[in-house]
């Protein structure tokens, strides 16, 4: 423990510069943007399946333009890479507070998500990936309790705020956040790289060489790796796209769904942190085949259980499962590929990772609108995590022959 606490304190800039980073991306991710939701659909006339589609084709785009764009990480400084995509966050923001037509929402959005979920996300895992080695799995895993964090604060703080402005205003205020809280602070935090120091624990697993992009792409065990690593954002995004609908649809409280996010944030919280410590002691790879586990029991419990307080139960799980692979999934790519080209490679896995946000709400919006039952949806969901568990552990298996 008191290794840990001398962990925080010589690391604290840089950690909390990655956690931060994180934490504000959430003006770009799915469960922000979905707290505008009912007022974007009143506006533009626009259908659950309509938005849904319309969310998910700007996210595609995003996600094609992230294979290029996140390459800028391996040849930019920090410095240079945060002043380029905090202040265009910023005015993704502002046109979200300004946009009248169709044409310019969907341009909104994509500009979310390109620079709010993407590339704030992979400039931080991509630096705790580069910066750390035997500590990865506690650097990355305090870096994204940012997320954790976002998703505590930001949506209490938001209700709060529209109860006094609209909401087109609450999206200048965070534009003005991005502006004059966010860019300041991750600056001071991250101008200076961490330098690798004597006393740097060595990784309990590395890759014996340095892949390049073009091999990834080659490896068959990288596709079969995705079977599993998708899952989480495909699974979360389309239950908090669609909150409103499954609260409708059981007829629960809106408010004990509302106050069961803070309770998954802790989940979350708890088992990324576990998560670190496991990953540090024994690496990704074993662990693998128990990372969505949980998710599949998350799943299950929203198709099958009625009674109000399995709102606290699946929001409970789903947290464990995606505190487990936040971290885990962060320090997988550097112990299976290594960290030469660690930007380049994780540009590709964010892209299929935004993809699967993007297919999750508007396949999901599109089966409901063609009276296809959403809870039945999630328990297939379920059955396919079962599924690539057991794909997972042969990979790991796979891995561990090859290295």
């Amino acid at each position: 423990m008191r290794s840990y606490f001398s962990f925080l304190l010589e690391n604290a800039r840089w950690l909390i510069g990655g956690f931060m980073l994180c934490f504000f991306s959430s003006f770009g991710q799915t469960f922000f943007i979905s707290l505008s939701g009912g007022y974007i659909r009143s506006e533009f006339g626009l259908s659950n399946g309509e938005f849904g589609t319309l969310f998910m084709a700007a996210t595609l785009v995003s996600a094609i333009c992230i294979t290029q764009l996140g390459k800028i990480v391996d040849v930019l400084p920090n410095t240079k890479t945060i002043f380029i995509v905090l202040p265009i966050l910023a005015l993704a923001c502002l046109g979200m507070a300004f946009t009248t037509s169709i044409i310019g929402l969907f341009i909104v959005i994509f500009f979310l998500r390109l620079f709010g979920q993407g590339m704030m996300t992979h400039t931080s895992i991509v630096s705790m990936g580069r910066w750390y080695s035997g500590h990865r799995g506690r650097a990355v895993s305090l870096a994204t309790m940012g997320h954790q964090g976002g998703e505590a604060i930001l949506p209490v703080a938001l209700v709060i705020l529209l109860t006094f402005v609209s909401w087109r205003t609450g999206w200048i205020v965070a534009a003005g956040i991005c502006v004059f809280v966010a860019l300041p602070a991750i600056y001071l935090l991250m101008r200076v790289d961490r330098k690798r120091r004597s006393t740097d624990v060595p990784a309990k697993s590395v890759a014996s060489r340095d892949w390049t992009r073009a091999q990834v792409m080659r490896d068959p065990i990288f596709w079969a790796l995705l079977t599993g690593v998708l899952m989480p954002p495909f699974i979360g995004t389309t239950l908090m796209f669609h909150q409103a609908y499954l609260v409708e649809l059981r007829g629960w409280a809106p408010q004990v769904f509302a106050s069961a996010f803070v309770f998954m944030a802790i989940f979350k919280i708890i088992f990324a942190l576990i998560t670190g410590f496991v990953v540090d002691k024994f690496g990704s790879i074993r662990l693998l085949p128990f990372s969505i586990l949980p998710l599949a029991c998350g799943c299950f419990i929203v198709a099958f259980m009625e009674a109000q307080y399995s709102i606290y139960l699946f929001m409970g799980v789903i947290g464990m499962s995606v505190g487990i692979a936040s971290t885990l999934f962060g320090s997988l790519w550097p112990e299976v590929y290594g960290i030469k080209n660690l930007g380049s490679i994780r540009s590709v896995i964010m892209a299929l990772m935004v993809f699967a946000t993007a297919l999750g709400p508007g396949i999901t919006g599109v089966l409901i609108d063609l009276d296809v039952s959403y809870l039945l949806q999630f328990a297939y969901m379920g059955a396919y995590c079962i599924i690539a568990s057991f794909i997972l552990w042969v990979v790991s298996q796979k891995i561990q022959a090859r290295d």
